[in-house]
């Protein structure tokens, strides 16, 4: 419950200024007695996109850091960190404009890049082999609830006596009570939390089953970065993480200028599909794992069979939005609904497949594949500032909704084509010390009920 709402915290600090950058340039949108900047739509895709700027940075090492230090206090800086900068945004705003808020959304991307890796050696201490897909789907669940919370309740927020602001102080403060909470009842390990009856110790630790500390696992770098099936989950992450979040922080300026929605049902209508994103999470989880366990599809038939949902499904309703006309809300609303709710198949897509490809390396590849997917992140609110110079123009959006569509096709058309759900060669470990016939049986034992648990229990990720 703790990394589930640890993740609400840390993606309603993300969202925040999608809709609060709303009100800040304009008065009108919201209460007219704050402070609004001359922000341009290139400014404010600028803005937008920085907090991926420091995201990407740390994602890779961050893994090898909460191995080393713990997961704990990683998360304990990561979300306490990005809840003060968040409570200090106005300040800064006010005092040193864009730039300010720039550099300060840099610094919660650094801080924010620790969670995702910090959340799966959590999960990997602390979750038992027979529960692990259901801790791992309500943790990662609460980054949609997050989304769905700050987008419906911001818009509230910039409206009321508080003015914009509150969105920064409130989220901030959630944060920072998170931390406190965390700091009291959180533990890297069963091993380390005094409160754990020793049933329950026992139950989670004999899970993981003997530990072979005599092997040696070594990164196979070059292996990784030029396998087929892993350049190819590569691209699957980057062109979804490319529509995802275009959609995610222009969505709030959609519905305002082409939609022509007020701040309060533009922060609700932005909100309804991560809502339909959540639930179906829920839905295609149990469908893909019934399909695979009675065998009507094989892992890789299934792996792509979703993802193709996920991704062509959406690319579907991008294109129809593009034909929407100025004034046709209902069915524009419906089609964003549909484009990021479908969404959530890639769950059971591309962002498993690091564990059906290599479980031993599976973290290591996370942080690769994350790390370039989030410049994606960076690239497309700045691809969308330059391709719109007014905001109230729909031709002008249409453009922005065929570049989406035509990089969802991409990535899946190259998933479908190279992606595979085997484990690679490079998988295994190397082992320094020589084993015995009867040691190596052991091993082989042992890796195969590994492979088996792996296989059957599969986490969510971002």
């Amino acid at each position: 419950m703790l990394l589930f709402f640890g993740l609400t915290v840390a993606y309603a600090l993300r969202v925040n200024l999608s809709v609060a950058i709303v009100a800040m340039v304009d008065r009108h949108a919201a209460n007219k007695d704050f402070e609004e900047f001359d922000w341009n739509e290139e400014t404010k895709s600028i803005i937008l996109s920085s907090f991926f700027w420091g995201y990407v940075v740390t994602q890779i090492p961050a893994g090898q850091l909460a191995q080393r230090f713990g997961p704990k206090i990683l998360l304990l800086f990561s979300i306490g960190i990005c809840s003060m900068l968040a409570v200090l945004t106005p300040f800064c705003a006010h005092v040193g404009d864009a730039k300010a808020v720039i550099g300060l959304r840099i610094v919660q991307g650094l801080s924010q890049g620790f969670i995702f890796p910090s959340t799966h050696t959590m999960l990997s201490r602390w979750a038992p082999a027979s529960e692990r897909g259901r801790l791992g789907t309500l943790s990662y669940a609460g980054a949609q609830f997050g989304t769905v919370i700050m987008l419906a309740v911001s818009g509230f927020l910039a409206s009321s006596s508080m003015g914009w602001p509150s969105i920064f102080y409130i989220s901030g403060a959630v944060g920072i009570l998170w931390s406190v909470a965390w700091f009291f009842y959180g533990s890297n390990s069963p091993a380390e939390y005094r409160g754990i009856a020793p049933e329950e110790r026992e139950f989670i630790e004999s899970s993981f089953g003997p530990q072979d500390h005599s092997r040696r696992i070594v990164t196979p770098w070059v292996a990784i970065l030029t396998s087929a099936p892993m350049i190819a989950l590569t691209i699957a992450h980057s062109c979804h993480n490319w529509g995802f979040w275009t959609l995610l922080t222009e969505m709030p300026t959609y519905m305002k200028e082409v939609l022509e929605k007020d701040i309060k049902k533009n922060a609700l209508l932005s909100s309804l599909p991560y809502l339909v994103m959540w639930i179906l999470s829920f839905v295609f989880s149990p469908l893909s794992d019934f399909l695979i366990n009675r065998q009507y599809l094989s892992r890789v038939v299934s792996r792509k069979l979703f993802n193709t949902i996920g991704l062509w499904i959406p690319m579907v309703a991008l294109l129809g939005l593009a034909f929407v006309p100025k004034g046709g809300s209902d069915l524009a609303i419906v089609l964003l609904t549909l484009a990021v709710g479908i969404n959530s198949a890639t769950y059971l897509g591309f962002q498993v497949n690091h564990i059906d490809l290599a479980p031993n390396h599976a973290g290591t590849m996370m942080g690769i594949t994350n790390c370039a997917a989030n410049v994606m992140s960076i690239i497309a609110p700045l691809i969308v500032g330059q391709v719109i110079s007014d905001a109230t123009d729909p031709v002008q959006w249409r453009r922005v909704f065929y570049i989406a569509a035509g990089v969802y096709f991409f990535g899946n058309l190259t998933f479908i084509i190279f992606g595979k759900a085997d484990i690679q060669p490079w998988n295994e470990p190397e082992s320094p010390i020589p084993r015995t016939t009867s040691n190596a049986n052991e091993t082989q034992t042992a890796r195969n009920a590994t492979n088996t648990a792996t296989g059957n229990n599969e986490n969510h990720s971002d």
